[in-house]
């Protein structure tokens, strides 16, 4: 019989299309049912549309469904995968606009420091819907999320459904690639151990087959300026951490009072690379900005004869559900999961990302772990802030939200508590129409 899939957020679309093209290189899933789900009925035809050349050129056998009625979607789904963005690009400009009047200044923002967390105050209620969809349409599905902030939505929605969702990021095997490419080794001879949270996680090992250790060769690498501009805060950050961090310089900038703060620094740390590994104010939001009007005639010519690319990528999710109800081939990957007992010396109950294995029972985490205690500091830092902000969601409560920013490393780097006050308080009002599970009156009280 076959499998059904379904994307929430198909309107992400060359995501979607990298997904399904995986997917489908599976024997099991040749055939499978593939349903895309979007708010957007525009998006989501140019979505049916891509799939369908995808479907054709491989000469499979899958059925495609497009449909804005999630609820349809979902029931007896096997897998489900979830890429939202919810409120789109103009309100996540209040995220970035904001900060930068009061001085923050911010790269990516849909992880951490203010701008992080109003996208998951946003992003919450909207994706603890689709949750109860899932506990209620498909309760067996294997439910992996891509949205952002990863560690914030997973641990909101775990604590309140009975659907192990489980979050995937593309950092730590990326990351792992990139070392191993500057080091000339075959990723595939190489063997690490990376913990810690979504986005600020770290490799506690990183070896070869035969366990002889690769960070000297790390560290040598990055002597080189070429290699150490590509990454100019990571790379920083492993000569006076020794440790490597998973996520790109752009983003984990954000997440530390290292690099933000003052204008020289901001120069110093923003001007090599580009995109993510830039770290310029609003860099990854000036793309989107720029794409906003180009998209679609970009998509309509890739339709007609745009690059189509068939072998599997490097993403987890195929091989998650190939693992699981599939062929039932184990994988190991690392996973967004609570911390019940994983991580030794991070918060009991935060969401972790920590190895983890799928096989024919499910996923299961592999094994226990420990951060190095200063690396411990700085993550738990973050995982005690996202913690408070979940609950704040919980429990409707904006003061904790006002709380959890006043301790946010880059917020507080460069403004007073009177200032952060200021600024959540504004913050709040530009995401009004999303936030009105927060009594009005509370907000007022800030």
């Amino acid at each position: 019989m076959p499998k059904k899939f379904v994307f929430i957020g198909a309107g992400s679309l060359d995501f979607t299309r990298e997904l399904i093209r995986d997917i489908l290189t599976f024997q099991s899933f040749r055939d499978a049912e593939l349903y895309l789900v979007d708010i957007d009925p525009v998006r989501l035809e140019y979505a049916r549309k891509g799939v369908e050349r995808i479907v054709a050129a491989g000469e499979y056998e899958a059925s495609i469904f497009a449909t804005v009625d999630r609820r349809e979607a979902l029931k007896d789904a096997d897998g489900v995968l979830i890429t939202i963005l919810q409120g789109g690009v103009e309100v996540w400009r209040t995220d970035i606009e904001i900060p930068k009047k009061y001085g923050v200044d911010v790269c990516v923002g849909d992880t951490r420091s203010a701008s992080g967390i109003f996208r998951f105050l946003r992003t919450a209620p909207e994706m603890l819907e689709i949750i109860k969809d899932c506990e209620d349409l498909c309760p067996g599905a294997i439910v992996l999320n891509y949205t952002n902030p990863m560690a914030m939505l997973i641990q909101y929605l775990r604590e309140q459904t009975k659907v192990a969702v489980t979050g995937l990021c593309h950092s730590v095997q990326g990351t792992a690639m990139m070392l191993a490419e500057w080091i000339n080794r075959d990723i595939e001879d190489i063997d690490y151990c990376c913990v810690g949270i979504n986005h600020q996680a770290f490799y506690t090992r990183f070896c070869d087959k035969e366990g002889i250790d690769l960070y000297p060769a790390i560290f040598k690498a990055i002597e080189d300026p070429n290699i150490y501009n590509e990454e100019i805060v990571r790379n920083d950050m492993l000569r006076h951490l020794g440790y490597y961090t998973t996520e790109s310089s752009g983003h984990v900038s954000e997440y530390t009072w290292w690099y933000r703060k003052r204008p020289e620094l901001i120069k110093k740390y923003t001007e090599e690379g580009t995109g993510w590994n830039r770290g310029d104010h609003g860099a990854i939001l000036k793309e989107y900005l720029d794409r906003e009007d180009t998209w679609e005639k970009e998509y309509k010519q890739w339709l007609i004869d745009g690059e189509l690319e068939l072998e599997k990528g490097e993403e987890y999710a195929s091989n998650i559900f190939n693992a699981i109800f599939g062929d039932n081939k184990p994988f190991v990957f690392n996973g967004n999961i609570p911390n019940k007992g994983l991580l030794t010396n991070v918060k009991e109950g935060a969401c972790v990302e920590v190895p983890v294995i799928a096989d024919k029972d499910g996923i299961r985490p592999i094994g226990v772990h420990r951060l190095p205690d200063h690396l411990a500091i700085l993550v738990n830092l973050s995982a005690g802030i996202e913690d408070l902000v979940v609950k704040a969601a919980i429990e409707k409560d904006p003061m904790m939200v006002l709380h959890a920013i006043m301790m946010d490393p880059l917020s507080s780097a460069v403004l007073s508590l009177a200032e952060i006050r200021s600024m959540v308080k504004e913050m709040f009002t530009a995401n009004k129409q999303y936030l009105t599970y927060f009594d009005a009156e509370d907000i007022d009280k800030l």
